[in-house]
């Protein structure tokens, strides 16, 4: 009697501790040292010195042209609209992108996404992922560097436009946003952002027209720069508000998957050579990311600049020539939105996986899946691509539905667990018996009970067997309400308008434990005095942990106890009744 008990109590436990593990080690980590760094003030002037001289371009050290340029010169400005130049910002809007781009070196410094709100009750508040202003620094910055390059020591270009606002129409397909600047010599350089309708992902190429009679050179470079801001998406709700990972990650042939956090950047930058790949800054369901073109050879490498709190994810092609007479265009594909699994994962292999399961992806993976076929009548797994042109709509219901599959899957499991229970509450008084009887032999106490289950058909530890199976699962949901941007603000029904974060007034969490009590009520009383105390609390302690959980959690773990309420009265009743 004692077993069972005292590993239902460790399940839970375990399932508590994974959780807090998964949130400290994946999450929360990172974030300490970069508070600590924004706090401190550099050591001296020498020190910010050597990290400018470090960030220069190195033109002559061809295949791998080395640092690119700080790209720091100007600065965007603290103005909404323009710069310290004076130069206004070149606006752009499609149907999912808004964006500004800073003549000064051309670069986006603004991205905001009218697809996604920032506040679920300010539906026409966009979210904005990247900004450059007084509170946070976050922009994506290219060029070229080289003998020709673009952005020298000297600083960036100023490039011009023929205008300053940018739209895509309806019914267009693609927009061009042309950027020249002229060399002299009789080069002309054109930086052309190309957008797609209902896409994220943004080709940026650099055009190198020599009209001149001498050979141009020059390399390809891309770039993040975000300071060590905190994540302006994350939960601020409850007592304990729900961390996510924050920091870089990049793609490798060794490994399609690879996170950098802030203090790994500090510590040990990253510097790697190879062909294709991928680099990006990610956050709390949404991500920014250079992807090169997968057929070149580039340099990736990090940089964290102490003396203003700044964290540079790069990529740098080789030198390449453009003869005399000639044309050639430097490429890359910048992505900037919502970690939406199907769309990064045909960009670039790896980059779905900064949509980061943990350690139970094989799990979770599945459950998403599940649970968007459910949604929207859409499934795409194991090869399988089914789309039935309707679902339930509600992402609710669809976890209360998942709820009543994963049951049925462990039916007979649950059905064995139940009859083993039931028969121990049967033979409770012939087990207090045998106690009181062997009060003073603890041995012989233990056989005569081992001789009872025998007879009985009563296996000890079958009660924790529901509890144990669905630790993993449970684990796994809570990975997918909290990385799944399609569960980003998803509404239920009355008072709770979003599954990802907690419920606001606590109504599931103590739904769902009055159902834990109910359902210890169907359970054979512990014989020993502190374990059925234990399990007696065991319901409250629990909802109070589970009150800053994500409401679409708590929805699941409610549901699963109802369903598991009725069948265990149901196999409990005709265990009773001898039937």
């Amino acid at each position: 009697m004692d077993i069972p008990r005292a590993l239902v109590i460790t399940g839970i436990a375990v399932v508590s501790y994974l959780l807090i593990q998964a949130w400290q080690q994946d999450y929360m980590a990172p974030d300490t040292p970069v508070v600590q760094e924004r706090t401190s003030a550099p050591d001296n002037g020498a020190a910010a010195d050597q990290d400018e001289e470090h960030l220069l371009p190195e033109p002559d050290s061809a295949p791998e042209p080395g640092a690119v340029p700080d790209v720091v010169a100007a600065d965007d400005g603290n103005a909404a609209g323009s710069d310290e130049q004076g130069t206004d910002r070149i606006q752009v809007k499609t149907d999912v992108l808004t964006l500004e781009i800073n003549p000064v070196g051309g670069d986006v410094v603004r991205v905001a996404l009218p697809e996604y709100p920032r506040h679920a009750n300010t539906p026409d508040q966009p979210f904005v992922l990247l900004e450059n202003d007084a509170t946070r620094t976050y922009v994506a910055q290219s060029g070229l560097v080289g003998p020709n390059g673009t952005d020298t020591r000297e600083g960036r270009p100023t490039w011009s436009t023929a205008r300053t606002s940018y739209s895509l129409g309806d019914g267009e397909k693609e927009l061009n946003v042309d950027l020249t600047l002229d060399q002299g010599g009789g080069v002309r350089i054109i930086k052309r952002y190309t957008f797609e309708r209902g896409s994220y992902l943004v080709r940026v190429s650099h055009i190198v027209r020599n009209n001149g009679n001498q050979p141009w050179q020059g390399a390809l470079y891309g770039q993040i720069k975000r300071d060590g801001s905190e994540d302006p998406g994350k939960s601020t709700q409850g007592f304990i508000p729900m961390p996510t990972y924050l920091g870089a990650a990049y793609w490798s042939a060794e490994k399609p998957y690879n996170k950098l956090p802030f203090d790994d950047i500090q510590e040990d930058p990253l510097k790697l050579t190879q062909e294709g790949g991928w680099i990006a800054m990610l956050q709390h369901y949404f991500v920014s990311a250079w992807v090169p073109d997968a057929q070149g050879r580039y340099t990736y490498s990090t940089v964290y600049r102490q003396n203003r709190d700044e964290y540079l994810l790069r990529f740098v092609g080789g030198n390449q020539e453009v003869a005399p007479g000639e044309e050639k265009v430097f490429y890359a594909e910048f992505y900037t939105g919502p970690k939406v699994q199907d769309h990064l994962q045909a960009i670039s292999p790896g980059l779905n996986m900064t949509v980061d399961y943990g350690w139970l992806w094989f799990i979770a993976q599945p459950i998403f899946h599940v649970l968007v076929f459910l949604q929207s009548g859409q499934l795409d797994l194991f090869g399988l691509d089914l789309d039935l042109g309707f679902g339930v709509g509600n992402w609710g219901v669809a976890i209360i539905l998942l709820t009543f599959i994963i049951k049925m899957l462990f039916f007979k499991l649950s059905a064995t667990s139940y009859r083993s229970m039931a028969k121990m509450r049967k033979v409770a008084p012939e087990m207090q018996r045998i106690k009181e009887e062997y009060k003073s032999d603890r041995q012989k106490q233990q056989q005569e009970t081992m001789k009872l289950f025998q007879r009985e058909k009563i296996n000890p530890l079958g009660g924790c067997l529901p509890m144990l199976v669905q630790m993993p699962v449970f684990i796994s949901l809570y990975y997918v309400l909290l990385e799944s941007v399609e569960l980003r603000q998803a509404p239920f029904f009355l008072w709770i308008n979003d599954l990802s974060v907690m419920d606001p007034y606590f109504v599931l969490p103590i739904l769902m434990g009055a159902s834990m009590f109910l359902q210890t009520r169907l359970n054979p009383t512990p014989a020993d005095p502190t374990q059925a105390q234990v399990m007696k609390w065991m319901p409250l302690i629990f909802s109070v942990f589970m009150l800053w959980f994500p409401a679409g959690l708590v929805l699941y773990w409610l549901t699963n106890n109802l369903l598991s309420i009725g069948q265990q009265y149901v196999i409990t009743r005709k265990i009773e009744s001898g039937s």
